[in-house]
This record gives C-alpha cells, structure tokens and sequence, in this order.
C-alpha cells in the first residue's frame, strides 16, 4: 500500500507536464514519416487486440460450444438455449459489460497518468456495484418463463428455456467480477494473463461439455450447466494473477478507499452500462421480434445460428473497442492529444480491412455457415437465406464498436447512450417492425430494416463526431477527470 506522502506527491504531479525525454520522443516521433508511425500505433494497438481477439473468442466459443451442444439433441433444445444466451444471459451480459467498461476510461486514463494505486481501487468499487447490481437482476433468472411467455414466445419454448436459465445463475454473478477483472488487466496492457487463463476457461468447458452431455447424458440442462464452470475459472484465474504479484503496482490490496465515492462511481457505470446495453440489447430484440413469427422455431433456429456467427466474428472487432479505448484513455491520460487521435484513425483503418476480409469469406461459404450447429435441412436453407444480411451486417460492425471504444476511452457515455436510444430503438426497431410485417418480408425484413436503419445511422453519427472532436481539448478534461477521481476519499 503506498504510504499517504508517496500518494500526495503522486496526485501534486501536473498532469500535462511531461519530462524532458518524453516530450523529445514526442517531437522525434512526429517528424517521422507516417508509414513509421503507422508502425508503431499498430505495435502499440496488436500489443492490446491481439491477445483480447483471442481471449474473446475463447470465451465466446464457450456460448458456441454449449449452442452447437444443445442443437444436436435437438431443434427445441437449440432453441432454449439460444433464447437463455441471447436475450436472458445477453440482456444481463450488455448492462454489467457496459457498466464495467467504466474502468476502460478510469483505468485507462489514471494508467496514461501514472496514477497506479487508483486504478485497484477503481476495481474494487466496480465488484461492487456490479455485485449489487447482480443481485437486483435476479428475477430475470428467477422468472425467465412468464417473462418470456409475456414478450410472445410459445409455452413449451418459453417453459425449457426458463429452466435452462434458472441454472445459468452462477453465470451470472461470474459476469460481475470478471468483468472488472478483464477491464483493470486491459488498462495496464496485461493482455496476455487474460489470453492464457482464456484459454484454459475453455480447455475445461470442452471437457466438462463432453462429461455432462455425452457421458452423464444430462440434456439441455447439462449444456447449460458447463458454462457456469468455465466462467468461474475465468474468474479465479484472472483473480490469481492479479493479487499473487501479477500486478504489483496497481494492486496494493483490498482498501476501505473502494467504499468511498460510491454514487458517482455508479453513476458514471450506469452511463457506461446504458451505452453498451443499449447495442448489445438491440440484436437481442431481434431475435424476441423473429419469435412471434409464423414457424418461429425454425426462424429463431436460423436466426441464432447468424446471430452465433455474427457474435464469433463481433469478437474481433470488440477487440478493437478494447484496444482503442485504452490507446486513447492512456493518451489523453498522459495529456496527448494528437497521440489519441492517431490511434483512433489506425483502429478504425485496421477494423475495417479485418471486416472487408470476413464479408467476402462469408458471400463465397454461405452455403456451409449452419452445418456446425445443425443438422436440418429446413434450418441450413433459412441460414443460407440469411447470409447476405449476416455479411453486411458483420461489414458494418466493424466499424461501429471501434468508435463506441473511442467514446469509451474519452468519457463520452452518456452521449452516445442517448445516440444509440435514438438510432436503435427510434428508428431501427420501428423500421424492423415495419418490414418484417407490414412488408411482409418475415426475419429477412426484420434484420434489414434493423441493420440499416439502426446500426448504419448509428455509425454515421459517431463517426462524425469523432471526425470533429478537438483531441488537445479532450486531453485537457482528462487530466480534469483524473485529478477529481483521484480525490475521492
């Protein structure tokens, strides 16, 4: 724990001073060309995305594992768990991820700002309003079977899939403690920990999967089941390596410190958590809108099944909300401004190649997308139909969760919170809804008119927002921020 003077000396240091070696770094490294610069952003940035692309995937492959699981006993169970992971597990998922990446910018600004000790006690806070915040979501669990029946879903669906969520519980509060964990590593570019212990999370939901359905033979309940095992190894993996030395500068032990500032801290998460939710929730609605469909468990089959897919690629991409979110935290902590805003132009170039390079793998093998998770030739052709949406969708993804990382690196939340209200569910939704009935083009018109009214107006105004931001100004506030969070007692 560092002592009460180490810390006043620490929070006297001008945020925007920088030593004399720094600032000629600063000075050599603009006059180089851009190619060199390109260079070195792109270390910079692959040092964060590389291993978060892997640990994502890892852990979202868990999901797949345990879909692909339940698809193969049968097209009712597919559905349960589908419905239990997409709109139960993800409505919950999107608001405390959302709320966690609170700590993308606390963290990622104190780090940029050589304020250690803050970002473990920023930590601490985060466990526990998303302890509490666990705890009040309950009954989502509790009573996912009339919840669903009243959103429209048919009795037996809505039935097993309130059983399948009934035992995802201690799923759930995993999310509350990872989460935070995942954040505070990422901040302070520990990024391969988080790879490692990924991908020992998912050597053990393998085993344990193939355990409880192929040996135990304890159906759909078993599949959900595993997830609740490798989740907590994600936890206490991630949390071994943080308080056994992995970090000694940023982790100095539990402190009463965490207790204070309470409220505000909620109330920056509850922006973070709206923000995110709010995107995340969007292809969830979907999914409940293809539901009160005519033949809706072969739709919500198909559906799922892009849905799968388009969450498997996402990972990529939300790598890249991750990597540059702490590039620009970092940079503006540090007060540079330009620094934040090269890094922005180098992740969204990036993200996008990577996206170009997913819609055309998809155009050519659209035909063989749903053979992993399903054996039914009437599911395989709807996923066939699907496809072209599930390309651009993926394209445009590629682009939208960069800037969201960039809001998220500069503090921007409750801006882009009311942006996304508007775009997804003022006019995406309602565009959705007005194709896929009035129109009468079923789940095809549903996902268009959602894509294209929602999620493309949504990564136009984002993106002409950060086109316009004033970086050196966005610097300034950082260092503002840094010092009144630092302050809290």
């Amino acid at each position: 724990m560092p002592s009460t003077a180490s810390r006043e000396e620490e929070a006297k240091l001008p945020l925007l001073w920088k030593p004399g070696p720094v600032a000629a770094a600063e000075e050599e490294e603009e006059e180089q060309s851009l190619g060199r610069r390109v260079l070195i952003e792109s270390k910079k940035l692959w040092h964060i995305v590389g291993p978060s692309i892997f640990s994502r995937i890892a852990s979202y492959s868990m999901l797949v594992i345990t879909q692909a699981f339940a698809g193969h006993l049968g097209d009712l169970e597919l559905a349960a768990i589908s419905i239990s992971v997409n709109v139960i597990v993800g409505f919950d998922f999107g608001l405390l991820l959302g709320m966690a990446s609170a700590l993308e910018t606390l963290c990622g600004q104190a780090f940029g700002a050589k304020k250690y000790y803050m970002l473990g006690v920023y930590m601490q806070r985060s466990w526990i309003v998303l302890f509490a915040c666990c705890v009040l979501l309950l009954p989502l669990y509790t009573f996912a079977s009339p919840f669903l029946k009243l959103l429209g879903q048919a009795d037996d669906l809505a039935d097993l899939s309130g059983l399948v969520s009934s035992w995802l519980i201690p799923l759930h509060f995993s999310f509350a403690f990872q989460f935070p964990l995942q954040r505070f590593l990422q901040s302070q570019l520990k990024t391969a920990a988080i790879a490692w212990v990924s991908l020992l999370a998912l050597l053990v939901h393998v085993a344990v999967s193939w355990l409880f359905v192929y040996q135990l033979q304890l159906g759909v309940v078993g599949t959900a089941v595993t997830l609740n095992f490798s989740w907590w190894v994600l936890v206490f993996g991630l949390l071994g390596y943080t308080v056994f030395g992995g970090c000694p500068l940023t982790w100095t032990g539990f402190s009463l410190e965490a207790l204070a500032g309470l409220w505000e801290f909620v109330k920056l998460s509850a922006a973070s958590g709206i923000m995110l939710c709010l995107e995340n929730w969007y292809y969830r609605v979907l999914v409940l809108m293809t539901g009160n469909l005519k033949n809706a468990e072969i739709a919500v089959d198909a559906l799922s099944i892009c849905m799968t897919i388009n969450g498997w690629e996402l990972m990529i991409p939300f790598a890249f909300f991750a990597g540059v979110g702490v590039r620009v935290a970092n940079e503006l902590g540090a007060g540079n401004g330009k620094g934040a805003k090269f890094a922005t132009i180098v992740a969204v170039e990036t993200s996008v190649v990577i996206g170009v390079f997913f819609w055309v793998l998809i155009m050519f093998f659209h035909n063989e997308l749903g053979l992993i998770f399903s054996s039914s030739e009437v599911v395989l052709h709807a996923v066939n139909e699907l496809s072209i949406l599930l390309a651009f969708t993926i394209l445009l993804n590629s682009v939208q969760p960069v800037l969201s990382g960039v809001a998220v690196g500069s503090g921007w939340q409750s801006y882009v919170a009311y942006i996304n209200l508007g775009c997804y569910y003022l006019i995406g939704v309602p565009m959705g809804f007005l194709m896929g009935w009035a129109f009468n083009l079923g789940v095809m018109g549903i996902w268009a008119g959602m894509i294209f009214g929602g999620t493309a107006t949504q990564t136009l105004i984002l993106a002409i927002i950060t086109i316009r931001c004033d970086w050196d100004k966005e610097a300034e506030k950082a260092c503002m921020h840094v010092n009144k969070w630092s302050e809290i007692k």
